[in-house]
Parts: C-alpha cells; structure tokens; sequence
C-alpha cells in the first residue's frame, strides 16, 4: 500500500525513440524512481541519468508481477511498458493486481497509433489482432473481405505466419506491410506485396514490427460471415453437425455476449462452440466429447476457423461436466438419454443462466417436454426442407425435424420445479 512519503508506483511508456521521445512528466517519473522494472529492451533505452536500480522482468511475467512488487515495497516504482500500457500491456495486470486507483499512468502512443499515421489508416475503421503469446490461428476469425487489420507480432517469424495463414485460409490475394521500429530512429516500412507472394521475397526483418493487412478473399475461397450459421462445408465432420440452419436459429437462442462461457455437450463437430467464440473475442466455451475422434476433430475445426482457444474436454456427460467453471449458457447437442444429463446441466446454470437442448429421437424429446413442464421456457419444431431434382422438377426434401428446448434460470423457476 503507498503512503504520503511514498507514491503509487508509475507505469510509463515508451516507444522505439527511447528517452528523446518521453514528455517531462514521464522523464521526472523515471528519474525520480529508486527502481525501474522493465524489459531488457526497455531498460536499454534509458540514459545514465536514471540512477534507480534497473530490474529486467523474469519469464513468465505476470506470476512475477505480486512477488516484485513486494520485493520493493516502499521504494518509488517506475514499470517501464511499450507504447500504451493499458494496450496489451503491463498497465492491465498492475491495475488487477493494486486496483485501478493505485497505480499512475502515463501513456505513450500505441505502435497501432504511429501505424494508422503512416498508413493513413482511420483507427477506428482497423481490427487489432495480437499474436503476442498466443496462436496466429486466432486471426482467421478477423479475416472478411475489405477488412483492414494491424497484427501485433511476436517477432521476426510473425509476418511470415500471418502470410501462410492468410494463403492456407483463402486470402493470399491480400496485400501486406511490415512496420518496424515505430517511431524510432530505425524505423522502415516494407514494399507492400500479397500474402501468395510473400514467400522467398520478403526475409524476416526487425522483430520489433507490426503487420498491416488489407483482407482480400481469393474468388474461390469459401465465404464465411459474421454471423452464426457458416456453410457445413466449413467444418471437418463425420456427420455429426449441426446443420446451418438449426446451427443459426440455435446460436440465437443461446444469445452469446462478450465474455461469457459455454458449454457445449456433445459437442460433435464443435460448430456451436466454435461459432459461440466467433461472435466476440471475449467469448470462451468448453465442449465435452466422449469420442476421441471427434474430440480431435473439433480442435482442428476450431483452429481453423480463428477460435484455437476453445477448450476440449474428452469424456462422456454427465461425469465429465465435474470440475468446469461454471457457464452462463449450456447448449446439449447429444447424450441426451445419459442418466442424469440435462438435470446436471441445469443444476450448474446460474440465475439468469440459459440451457438450450436440441434432438431428434422420440425418447430424447420425451425428456425435453418434461424438462419444458418442469421449468418452462420454450418447445418449439424446427423444420428445413431443401429443393432437390425430382425427375425433370424440382421438389422439396424435409430433414428430419429438430425438437428445441430453450430456457432460462431464475429463482421463479427453479422454485417451480422443486415444487
């Protein structure tokens, strides 16, 4: 805790120009402070002038951050970060770590402020994908035809892995640049060229460097939207899918929202998993999968298509649900008939939690009008009919209808049915 004598620690960025590039107030901060807690790259950007003992963040660093704080307590505290510190940086996990009161910032502008200057980029119109510890699979899901995206790399390798994506996914006709060095004395801008020629023509560079791409889908590539409801043809199945059209009037059902967690039971394919994380980036869901086929399947479908982090839970439901976090939502797609299934996944909802359960066999649907009298909620038929030849015409062919059961738990309800 700080007192009078000593103030709250201060957290500064700075950017490729180093000290020449601080304003006063961040240049009196770090002078003033008795240590400087930074990256070694950081660290190396500062003068002589800043006498404070200079401490290199160790790997991995948000463990790090409680245990160093109190190593110093007591001392004036500067943390050095890049660029904007509440951007991707250390800024968030000291704010979560003393409360947002406690720690004093001053911000220096992002590498995605100096990229759009160049570019002439409007931020506001730009979708920033970090790759900074985590997998370049999670850009697919920003790629859309016309799109504009700055990536924030991990390093030399990055824009060679954007550019390999962008090919595998359909979009090797995009054009990219790499910005390196961002206001700073060595800063450099590649020759923009497309992701399909990429390859052998543009080495690795600095690997301090950000990656604009301006999306543009090659003609044959598959259209994937938005919103849910993607083509089947974009999952790796066995049959077990979820067509598009329930898929689509389902996932508006579940009504996702930024940050919340799903579970997927039964998960099958995982299109409701992978289309529940689609909707937003905050979003996060947990499939359970007796097969392990399929549960293999559902990671490389959710690795394709921008979601690689969707967590797959081998094991067969209800025994497999033990030790989840609890969801706001539960979508059961299979298993139906398992004693004791749909109770569990009602049972682990919280109030104002939703429970959606789709199926196709008699006995299942049994199970889902007693759960509807029980809890109430909504029973609805869900029929598609597709034109196919007859002949020398054309005729409709009905898929087998789905029996939906969607509801929501509030403490109205679960009185209702403990009655």
């Amino acid at each position: 805790m700080t007192t009078a004598q000593t103030p709250a620690p201060a957290v500064v960025g700075i950017g490729a120009d180093g000290w020449e590039g601080l304003a006063d107030p961040a240049r009196r901060t770090l002078l003033d402070a008795d240590v400087v807690i930074g990256g070694a790259r950081q660290l190396g950007l500062l003068p002589p002038e800043c006498a404070g003992e200079r401490v290199a963040w160790p790997a991995p660093l948000r463990p790090a951050v409680p245990r160093l704080l109190a190593a110093h307590a007591g001392r004036r505290i500067a943390v050095l970060a890049s660029g904007d510190p509440m951007f991707y940086g250390i800024g968030r996990a000291l704010a979560e770590e003393l409360g947002p009161g406690a720690v004093r910032v001053l911000p220096h502008p992002s590498s995605v402020s100096h990229a759009c200057a160049r570019l002439g980029w409007p931020l506001e119109d730009v979708e920033v994908v970090t790759l900074v510890g985590r997998p370049a699979a999670r850009l697919a899901a920003a790629l859309h035809d016309g799109r504009r995206l700055l990536v924030l790399s991990a390093g030399a390798a990055t824009p060679g892995e954007v550019a390999a994506l962008l090919r595998d996914r359909g979009f090797g006709p995009s054009p990219m640049r790499v910005l390196e060095q961002l206001g700073g004395a060595r800063e450099r801008t590649t020759t923009p060229a497309t992701a399909d020629d990429w390859e052998g023509r543009q080495p690795p560079g600095d690997p301090l460097n950000i990656v604009a791409v301006e999306c543009r889908r090659a003609p044959d590539a598959l259209r994937l939207g938005a919103v849910p409801g993607l083509p089947d043809a974009a999952y790796e199945h066995d049959g077990q899918l979820t067509k598009r059209h329930v898929r689509a009037v389902t996932l508006g059902v579940l009504a996702p929202a930024p940050g919340e967690l799903l579970w997927d039971v039964g998960g099958g394919s995982g299109s409701i998993a992978v289309e529940w994380m689609r909707t937003h980036p905050a979003c996060r869901a947990v499939t359970v999968e007796r097969d392990p086929a399929r549960a293999e399947r559902i990671a490389r479908n959710a690795e394709r298509l921008g979601v690689p982090g969707l967590r797959v839970v081998t094991g067969a439901a209800p025994g497999a649900l033990a030790g989840l976090p609890r969801p706001d939502a539960v979508f059961v797609g299979g298993g139906l008939t398992a004693p004791g299934l749909l109770a569990a996944c009602w049972d682990a909802l919280p109030d104002g939690g939703r429970v959606v359960a789709n199926t196709v066999t008699l006995e299942s649907e049994a199970l889902l009008a007693e759960a509807h009298r029980r809890h109430g909620g909504e029973l609805v038929r869900l029929a598609v009919s597709h034109a196919v030849p007859v002949g020398g015409f054309t005729g409709w062919r009905q898929a087998m209808p789905v029996t939906q059961w969607a509801a929501r738990k509030t403490l109205a309800t679960t009185a209702g049915a403990d009655r």
